[in-house]
């Protein structure tokens, strides 16, 4: 028994065809220190964009005040990949500069020797 198929036409695959030809077939950033919590801003010197792709332009709008690479990919509707490359490029271009939101290896420590001390505590119990 057949059943009828509906036809398939590339507006159904919506995005991610687009995606993959944006990004010329890059599905990872190159910069390690794009994270999800990685802080990217408009480096504000009124560059001209090079690239002719509209999320491009979208990212340095969204910049204009700093937001986490989580922020942009939410805001645009992009895979999380995607937009660190993209982002990636932007930063190589001048357009956006990017602040690593972690705190240094002091913090880490600090942290664990609280840590160890309240597990000292609760041992003292």
């Amino acid at each position: 028994m057949s059943y009828p198929r509906e036809p398939w036409y590339e507006e159904d695959a919506g995005p991610l065809v687009r995606l993959y030809a944006i990004t010329r077939g890059r599905g990872r950033a190159v910069r390690p220190e794009l994270n999800v919590a990685t802080l990217v801003v408009d480096a504000g010197q009124g560059l001209v964009l090079r690239r002719s792709e509209p999320e491009y332009a979208a990212i340095v709008q969204l910049c204009r005040t700093p937001q986490s690479v989580a922020e942009v990919a939410a805001q645009l509707r992009l895979p999380l990949t995607m937009t660190k490359v993209l982002v990636g490029d932007l930063i190589d271009d001048g357009h956006l500069v990017s602040r690593s939101a972690q705190g240094g290896g002091g913090e880490a420590n600090t942290d664990l020797g609280l840590l160890h001390a309240v597990l000292n505590g609760i041992r003292a119990i």
